[in-house]
């Protein structure tokens, strides 16, 4: 997906290697300091990451344009990754699949963490089918009058540009929602944005989530734009309910923000 969307956008891919060595999963390992487990695991990281360069290799090989292969340089999965997220437009990721072998190594609120450290957007795509070859047909736009939201809403103006048509759902408790609908028209259109928009009743706050994937499937939507709402509170990562459910039960690439 991200090698399609270089060579629809003219962009160019990076991918970046990042997991979490076995021996930091295991601190009694590294506390006892046996060494020969310790050395077994090292060879695990080491066939790990042979594995996905391997991957990468016959993928890079198929394209006529460039894709760059980097990798963390230590075991700071997620402030690792952050920190080189600051140097790109957009993040492709996957949706977390405990069962996926090439997940080892990944902590499971690794996309929303990246996303709330970053502040970068990222279109996330759903393990639950990963035959999506083109997205941005047919748009549904998620929209709440918050920072998260515009910027979700700014980062997909190069999709929207090229959609077909574009579902506008607005989770507001204000009653505003007619209102918001026709200035964020107004806005997308000054952007050369001209699919036509579909305007569809205010989402309730209480379960967003559930109805927005809902909706998504009424309307056979191929990309959902939306922002990605929490934050850390000491060890803890807070989402948002909207957030935490389409994260977890995605059906459909999202583009998100925080």
């Amino acid at each position: 997906m991200a090698n399609d969307l270089a060579a629809q956008f003219g962009a160019r891919v990076t991918a970046l290697y990042a997991s979490t060595p076995n021996a930091l999963s295991l601190p009694a390992v590294m506390a006892q300091g046996a060494g020969e487990m310790l050395a077994m695991l090292q060879q695990l990281d080491i066939d790990h990451r042979d594995e996905a360069k391997a991957l990468f290799n016959r993928t890079a090989s198929t394209l006529s344009h460039p894709m760059t292969w980097n990798e963390l340089s230590d075991g700071l999965v997620i402030p690792g990754f952050a920190d080189r997220a600051l140097y790109a437009d957009l993040l492709v990721l996957g949706q977390y699949d405990a069962t996926d072998p090439m997940a080892v190594g990944v902590p499971s609120d690794f996309i929303a963490s990246v996303l709330l450290t970053s502040g970068r957007p990222a279109l996330i795509l759903p393990y639950v089918d990963t035959a999506w070859t083109r997205v941005g047909q047919e748009v549904l736009v998620a929209w709440k009058p918050a920072r998260e939201s515009a910027h979700a809403l700014s980062a997909a103006i190069a999709f929207l540009q090229g959609a077909r048509r574009i579902h506008l759902a607005i989770a507001d408790d204000s009653g505003a929602d007619a209102m918001q609908a026709r200035v964020l028209e107004d806005y997308l259109r000054s952007h050369e944005v001209r699919a036509p928009i579909q305007h569809h009743p205010a989402v309730s706050s209480g379960m967003a989530g559930e109805a927005l994937l809902s909706l998504a499937a009424d309307v056979q939507a191929d990309l959902l734009v939306m922002g990605c709402y929490g934050h850390s509170r000491a060890r803890e990562l807070v989402l948002g309910g909207a957030s935490r459910t389409v994260l977890k039960s995605m059906t459909l690439p999202v583009l998100m923000a925080h």
